[in-house]
């Protein structure tokens, strides 16, 4: 639930949280808004390519009817990298890379759960899309045991693109598939790897399915035959740190 206490509304402080660098993680501007400050906003907006969208006043009035002026944002709760700046530091370290990708995770406690599993068992980074994904809420914070404010989590526009790169700079592709692909302790998943996991409900999309090396599943004997993501990342993360030190 969106609560007013998290948001900065009206022209004026949406624009001068954009100048002072704030980091933006959600913004909604009322469909049909005119006028020279919301022209400036837009240039702001396209400057620091801040991901929008257009609602009818109605969307942004179920959060605040205070003077808001047709705008209302949500600051980041952390500050979002990009894979290209943190791929090349781990290669220097000596180290094999493994990059954890969430294809639309939307649940908040799954997301902060994922990345503090990933913390502790090495990974280097977890990368997720500019839209459609969990919003990191103090929640989000709260589940991941603090690990949000140490682990690098990467905001992209394209996740394709971004598997394209790993790809490209040597690491293999693994996405865990539990309608096909071998268990995940048969396959050698060392050396330098990025791990696709899928969205609750929908699982990983078929364009990031199409670019795996790999397809790996975790083998269930019980009469439910599937985990939450949560659990489930943290059984593949488990075992790819497992082959890796071997």
């Amino acid at each position: 639930m969106l609560k007013e206490t998290d948001c900065i509304f009206g022209l004026r402080a949406v624009i001068e949280a954009i100048k002072a660098g704030k980091q933006i993680d959600r913004l909604l501007i009322k469909q049909g808004l005119q006028g020279a400050l919301f022209y400036e906003l837009m240039s702001e907006v396209k400057k620091h390519d801040i991901v929008f969208q257009y609602v009818p006043l109605e969307r942004i009035e179920l959060v605040t009817r205070k003077n808001h002026q047709g705008v209302l944002a949500w600051l980041s709760v952390i500050e979002f990298q990009h894979v290209a700046n943190i791929l090349p530091s781990v290669f220097e370290e000596g180290k094999d890379p493994l990059i954890i990708i969430l294809d639309s995770v939307s649940d908040v406690r799954n997301f902060g759960a994922i990345v503090r599993t990933a913390e502790c068992l090495g990974a280097h980074a977890i990368v997720i899309p500019e839209k459609g994904s969990a919003r990191i809420t103090a929640d989000a914070v709260k589940t991941s045991a603090g690990a949000l404010h140490v682990f690098p989590v990467c905001r992209e526009k394209n996740l394709a693109s971004v598997v394209e790169y790993l790809k490209n700079s040597g690491l293999k592709i693994i996405c865990a598939d539990e309608k096909g692909g071998a268990a995940v302790s048969q396959l050698q998943l060392g050396g330098p790897a990025a791990l696709i996991i899928g969205s609750e409900d929908r699982g990983i999309s078929h364009n990031l399915l199409s670019l795996a090396d790999c397809r790996v599943k975790i083998p269930m004997e019980g009469s439910i035959d599937s985990l939450n993501v949560s659990v489930a990342s943290g059984i593949m993360l488990y075992e790819i740190m497992r082959q890796r030190n071997l």
